[in-house]
């Protein structure tokens, strides 16, 4: 079993700051990529930013030169730091893990339960 775990959202004033961060835990051989996504009311849930073991990242126009994902692989934990925060920013953030559990396993998407963040205006 694999649980991923997050924590850091909360409300806050735009052009504030936010550091989410999440852990995986259980069994796990190996972590291909960690990464966040949101999903708004009434919304699609999208990409925010992703990073590979390797350390190559992805992310969404919306939040580049704002938002910063960065990993420790030792820890299996995914941080997304967040500054100049915007009203449009406000949705639920989701932690992604593509990982394999056992070597002979095949990858796997895992998600946490999601952590609410609030930018007010």
């Amino acid at each position: 079993q694999v649980q991923l775990v997050e924590s850091g959202g909360g409300l806050v004033q735009a052009g504030g700051s936010l550091r989410l961060s999440c852990a995986a835990s259980g069994t796990i051989f190996s972590i291909n990529c960690m990464g966040w996504y949101r999903q708004a009311p009434g919304k699609q849930r999208e990409l925010v930013a992703t990073r590979t073991g390797g350390g190559s990242t992805n992310a969404a126009d919306s939040v580049k030169g704002r938002f910063t994902i960065s990993r420790d692989n030792a820890k299996n934990t995914v941080f997304l730091e967040m500054n100049n925060l915007k009203p449009e920013d406000t949705a639920v953030y989701y932690c992604n893990a593509v990982l394999k559990s056992r070597s002979y396993s095949s990858l796997k998407d895992y998600w946490g339960q999601g952590t609410q963040v609030t930018v007010s205006s």
